[in-house]
């Protein structure tokens, strides 16, 4: 069982949002949850560098992996690492801010492989953009 204490941190430094995403916790459906960006079963730890906040989406679409096709260069590409890469170097909003895209091999690879636009989320962003919430920050 993960400490209170550990889930604020993760949470706090994540500013409340989903680490891939940009989901906001306090308008999701279903709690948030600790996701290993390295998994432990490829040997990651639960130490706070390797653990980022993110939405059941997400999380489950992730699960284990760690790379991915980028789905212009087909090349097997790492995903976003949120300790180690800036989330605006390899992913834009789209102009209506309702969708993301990839920037880079390594944001193409992770929109694909979480499903970054899934219907829901695009959904919720539409809504939020309305009443001035999202983009988050």
């Amino acid at each position: 069982m993960r400490s209170k204490r550990l889930k604020k941190l993760v949470s706090e430094r994540a500013r409340g949002c989903c680490e891939y995403c940009f989901s906001q916790d306090k308008y999701a459906p279903d709690p948030f949850s600790i996701e290993h960006i390295m998994p432990r079963s490829k040997g990651g730890s639960d130490d706070p560098e390797n653990l980022a906040w993110a939405c059941m989406g997400c999380n489950g679409m992730k699960y284990n992996e760690t790379h991915a096709i980028d789905p212009i260069t087909m090349q097997l590409v790492p995903l976003f690492h949120p300790r180690m890469q800036v989330w605006s170097e390899h992913f834009q909003w789209s102009p209506g801010m309702t969708h993301v895209f990839g920037r880079t091999a390594v944001g193409r690879a992770t929109v694909e492989k979480l499903g970054l636009n899934r219907m829901g989320v695009v959904n919720l962003r539409e809504v939020l953009v309305m009443v001035g919430t999202h983009p988050p920050f």
